[in-house]
């Protein structure tokens, strides 16, 4: 029987990031809302995400590079799983998609 991925995988993720559109735009996470922007450099192989919460303080910054040898996440300054969550569950308003 094939095993199903886990919700929080490597792979997850980089299909939730790759999904996020590109540029500035609004959306939800964790039933806070906030303004969003995506950056990809080098042909997609590198992609820059900043989010500040709208009405809050929370904020969010992540450096994601595709490697020849995998895969490589660096938060800027917060927890592997705070950007992790953050991006899992970040939902851009209807206008942004």
């Amino acid at each position: 029987m094939a095993r199903k991925p886990e919700q929080h995988s490597p792979d997850a993720f980089e299909t939730a990031l790759e999904r996020l559109p590109s540029g500035t735009f609004t959306g939800r996470s964790q039933h806070r809302r906030y303004i969003v922007t995506k950056t990809t450099f080098c042909g997609g192989k590198s992609v820059k995400l900043v989010a500040e919460e709208l009405g809050g303080t929370d904020y969010i910054s992540l450096n994601f590079y595709r490697l020849q040898g995998g895969a490589r996440l660096f938060p800027c300054e917060m927890s592997m799983r705070k950007v992790f969550d953050f991006v899992m569950t970040l939902r851009p308003d209807q206008d942004a998609a």
